[in-house]
């Protein structure tokens, strides 16, 4: 049902008040997203100057309106979320949402009207009032963003989805975040980035990995000095899917395998790329300024299907070109250098890397291990455990967090809709979001361009060069 949506939204900042080709991507999501057209859009082409500012600055579109950089939400009692899309995903993150207090669930959208029965009765159990449903085709997500009893859209899509959902949040005066990417092409990046300035609203990449508990200590032991002068990282989505990408009710539809017949470059970036970029302070004093993407043959995904797909399976129709191990190497303005990797194609444990180096030491995670001046010696790994004092506070006041991925999922909506209703800077922002994307689009083009970098916008034009918080901000008071 659509309920007549009440007119009690709070004052804010300024600003204007799809079954499988929705949620799978299908052929259809392949038409409107040509391969060449990842590279492109305004700025693909801004390069960098001798300190890697000015010309890419000088090339970004002209702002359409004031930067969200340091631009708290307005605060509210109650942070009322819509929810669009009810997979795998969406369906766990409902439970955290409900989890938290002074949170509830308006609207929830998923054409699989099973789907959305499911997350309806888990609200009411919660004690909250049935929300509004719209499960009415492949459009109907444009309904639950236009009612005015919604505070923040979260959209747990298909990846070619998010950014046309993000863009109608925002139009309609909602602050949106999105499973990641934020979007799959440059000029979709920039748009996002336009119209979060002039809505003045906020367009968030909600990247859980940042959340995480080594994460979060290693994150502040770097800004505190201990690893001395940083110099580089690496991250990483490492993980073996091929079991889930050809089991036929995991996903809805093939969506995800689909993509490795579209791209080569690496497909899912910022679950290594979001944490490294926060020790980094990038955007915050410092900014990525170019990539090179290199990658294997994809043979992969083809010898899975060989070895366990019978004749006939839709999937035979298929042929794969993303590459089985992506590896990229980002330089900051600052000289440093992260490396990026992905790889779900091949059988390996799971390991997002999570590493970082400088003048006084290194950390590397999947088994964690920490090597610091002078604590250890003898070239022998010490004990990452003995730096438990320099925990989070969000993990230090939520010791045992519910949830998936060891908690670090309840973290990003506590923490997310604590800012909403305190009226607090979000810990991340657009500028951000778009950064973390981009190397979706660049990896693919440098590895068709043979390893030759590409530059990486300035998303924020210019304003990169000042130090402000961001993951590591403190704790507020209540």
């Amino acid at each position: 049902m659509h309920e007549a949506p009440p007119q009690n939204q709070e004052p804010e900042e300024t600003g204007p008040s799809r079954r499988s080709v929705l949620w799978t991507a299908g052929a259809a999501g392949a038409a409107g997203l040509g391969l060449a057209a990842l590279g492109t859009g305004p700025a693909a082409a801004a390069a960098p100057g001798a300190d890697g500012t000015a010309e890419a600055a000088a090339t970004a579109p002209k702002p359409q309106g004031k930067t969200m950089i340091g631009v708290p939400f307005a605060p509210r009692s109650t942070v009322r979320v819509g929810i669009i899309g009810l997979g795998n995903r969406g369906d766990s993150m409902i439970d955290l949402f409900l989890a938290v207090p002074h949170v509830r669930v308006v609207a929830l959208c998923d054409p699989v009207k099973e789907k959305v029965a499911r997350a309806v009765a888990k609200v009411t159990k919660a004690g909250q009032p049935a929300p509004a449903v719209y499960t009415n085709g492949d459009h109907d997500f444009e309904n639950l963003c236009r009612r005015t009893d919604i505070d923040f859209v979260y959209a747990a899509t298909p990846w070619d989805r998010h950014f046309e959902m993000a863009k109608t949040a925002l139009l309609n005066g909602k602050h949106v975040g999105t499973e990641c990417p934020l979007a799959l092409r440059l000029d979709q990046l920039w748009e996002l980035v336009d119209l979060s300035e002039r809505t003045r609203r906020h367009c968030l990449q909600l990247e859980n990995c940042c959340y995480g508990r080594n994460e979060m200590r290693v994150l502040r032991m770097a800004h505190a000095g201990l690893f001395g002068e940083l110099l580089h990282g690496a991250g990483a989505y490492l993980h073996d899917l091929r079991g889930l990408m050809f089991d036929p009710t995991y996903y809805e539809g093939p969506w995800r395998r689909l993509w490795h017949t579209r791209l080569r470059g690496d497909l899912y970036p910022t679950h290594g790329f979001g944490p490294v970029a926060s020790y980094m302070d990038v955007n915050r004093g410092d900014r990525v300024v170019r990539i090179a993407s290199f990658g294997t043959p994809a043979l992969g995904l083809a010898a899975y299907r060989k070895q366990h797909m019978p004749p006939g399976d839709p999937s035979w129709r298929e042929s794969y070109v993303e590459s089985d191990r992506t590896i990229s190497l980002v330089q900051t303005a600052k000289g440093r250098v992260i490396r990026l990797e992905h790889d779900v194609s091949t059988p390996h444990p799971y390991s997002r890397i999570n590493s970082l180096g400088g003048t006084k030491g290194v950390f590397e995670d999947y088994p964690e291990r920490i090597y610091l001046e002078p604590d250890q010696g003898n070239d022998e790994w010490g004990d990452f455990g003995k730096y438990a004092e320099w925990d989070h506070w969000l993990w230090k006041e939520h010791a045992n967090p519910p949830g998936g991925h060891g908690g670090m999922d309840y973290m990003l909506v506590f923490r997310l809709t604590q800012c909403l209703r305190l009226g607090l800077v979000p810990d991340f922002d657009v500028y951000d979001a778009a950064t973390w994307s981009a190397p979706v689009p660049l990896s693919d083009r440098s590895l068709r361009a043979k390893g030759m970098p590409q530059e990486i916008p300035d998303f924020t034009r210019g304003l990169w060069h000042k130090a402000r918080p961001g993951m590591d901000s403190p704790k507020p008071t209540e």
